[in-house]
């Protein structure tokens, strides 16, 4: 199998430099047309899409701004007629514990990560459903699926990512749009200073694109959290024990604190297909029918 995308149109957003210059270049390499977002260098990615041999055009629109995103879609849609990868991958961080941190550091970066991918997939959603087709990608994180020092905005943002990808993959399928998410470990621009020179030697972002690729691809699942780094790559879950019925008496508490390592047992763990399968468990163990 070879993973192609001519006749395919994508977006990269912050695609500049880091983690989403490598993805534009190579979805641009595999044959697709590419909408390069950045707000300072899309232009010069462009170029050496343009001199490899590839189609790409610049696009300039902050992704906070969901009027400069609308226009940036119509710009890909007036250039190719359709969008077929959104690939959610802007940025930004400003880190300091949650003592320090001011609130409208937690709020821009909420409004760039969150709602910048909300706004970006809200301009191609509609689009992707009258084609019947569509890949989205957003970018999580470590630091959102288990938690970072310093980084509590950071976290917030990333796993709520997680939630948009799990109910938009459901609201999406029957359309034959997949969603999913990447969580990268890669040295950038953003993570200078963080992780020790031989460290970051090894994690250059070149290694975490062919994640994307696949997930970008028309063999895509759905719903995945995969992730990726210096050629390792995992795949994270959100599960559900089994659980325990303890009942609703007045000493459920302390009952509770008496069967928690029973309620934490991961042994047939299982992986909700949905929200409500939390609930389903809840009424079977209690006895009911679900």
């Amino acid at each position: 199998m070879s993973i192609r995308f001519e006749g395919r149109v994508a977006i990269v957003t912050g695609a500049g430099g880091g983690l989403g210059r490598e993805h534009a270049l190579a979805l641009a390499a595999r044959g697709a047309k590419v909408v390069v977002n950045d707000l300072s260098a899309a232009g010069r990615v462009v170029a050496e899409i343009r001199a490899a041999g590839g189609e790409a055009i610049a696009s300039n629109a902050s992704v906070t701004d969901f009027d400069a995103v609308q226009a940036m879609v119509a710009q890909a849609v007036q250039a190719w007629g359709r969008v077929d990868i959104l690939v959610n991958n802007a940025g930004i961080l400003r880190d300091k514990t949650f003592a320090k941190m001011d609130l409208a550091d937690f709020r821009l970066v909420l409004d760039v990560h969150l709602m910048g991918s909300v706004h970006c997939t809200k301009a191609v959603w509609d689009l992707m459903r009258e084609q019947k087709y569509g890949r989205i990608i957003m970018t999580t994180s470590s630091t959102g699926l288990y938690g970072n020092f310093g980084q509590t905005n950071y976290a917030a943002a990333k796993l709520a990512l997680v939630g948009f990808m799990q109910t938009l993959a459901l609201e999406g399928e029957k359309y034959g749009i997949r969603v999913n998410s990447i969580a990268p470990t890669a040295h950038t621009q953003m993570t200078d200073g963080l992780m020790p020179a031989e460290v970051l030697a090894r994690l250059a972002p070149a290694a975490v694109t062919p994640a994307v690729l696949y997930l970008a691809s028309e063999e895509a699942p759905t719903r995945a959290i995969l992730c990726a780094g210096a050629g390792t790559f995992e795949r994270a879950y959100v599960t559900l024990t089994q659980g325990a019925h303890i009942g609703t008496g007045p000493d459920t508490p302390e009952r509770i604190a008496e069967q928690i390592a029973a309620i934490s047992d991961r042994t047939g763990d299982m992986v909700p297909g949905a929200g409500s399968a939390q609930g389903e468990n809840e009424i079977r163990k209690a006895g009911g029918v679900a």
